[in-house]
């Protein structure tokens, strides 16, 4: 078995995004099979074993709690372990009530999985590979009555530089983000990341 987990971004939209599928991430390592969020058109190729979200309060719920009847499996904010490979929520700042991103230990190396947050969560601080959110691209995203938000790209990027991060894919790509695409813009640290693509910490 190889010992480093394999991660394919089935999405990397924000939520009715124009261009691209919801957010998702199948994380495979060895015999397992893992989906993180997405839904909507973001959806396992193959059979998972465990359907993990970050919100379980978010606009597609309804969708992916259907397409889980289908698998016999129920959507949750939940840990996921198996011989090799741990999974484990982690509390971001978001918005009102819970949010969380995932933290996915596996042959010695941190990913992240944190599509959503407001604040840089802390515990993102030295990852091999993060997915974090790109909402916003200059500026962050505040949500009304100022109650949490998306990040900024920019911002994101060069707290992920100090904060020792190795690689930085943007996933959750919200529609400032699309236009600083279209503009041939890239962030300072960091890539966009890119529907389809595997990528390994």
């Amino acid at each position: 078995m190889d010992r480093f987990p394999r991660f394919s971004l089935l999405g990397v939209g924000a939520m009715n995004s124009p261009r691209f599928r919801p957010a998702g991430l199948l994380v495979r390592h060895g015999p397992d099979r893992v989906m993180l969020d997405g839904g909507g058109d973001a959806v396992p190729p193959d059979r998972v074993g465990a359907w993990l979200v970050t919100d379980d309060r978010a606009e597609l719920m309804p969708d992916i709690r259907r397409r889980c009847r289908s698998l016999d499996l129920e959507p949750a904010v939940a840990p996921f372990r198996s011989a090799g490979i741990s999974i484990e929520p982690v509390p971001v700042v978001h918005t009102t009530h819970p949010a969380y991103g995932y933290r996915i230990e596996a042959g010695g190396t941190r990913t992240v999985w944190a599509p959503e947050f407001w604040e840089f969560p802390d515990w993102a601080d030295g990852a091999d590979l993060l997915f974090a959110d790109a909402a916003g691209w200059r500026r962050p995203i505040r949500f009304a009555r100022g109650v949490g938000g998306h990040a900024a790209v920019l911002d994101t990027a060069e707290q992920a530089r100090r904060r020792r991060v190795r690689r930085l894919v943007f996933a959750h790509i919200g529609r400032p983000s699309i236009r600083a695409i279209d503009g041939g813009a890239l962030p300072p640290y960091g890539e966009w990341g890119v529907e389809g693509r595997t990528y390994r910490p």
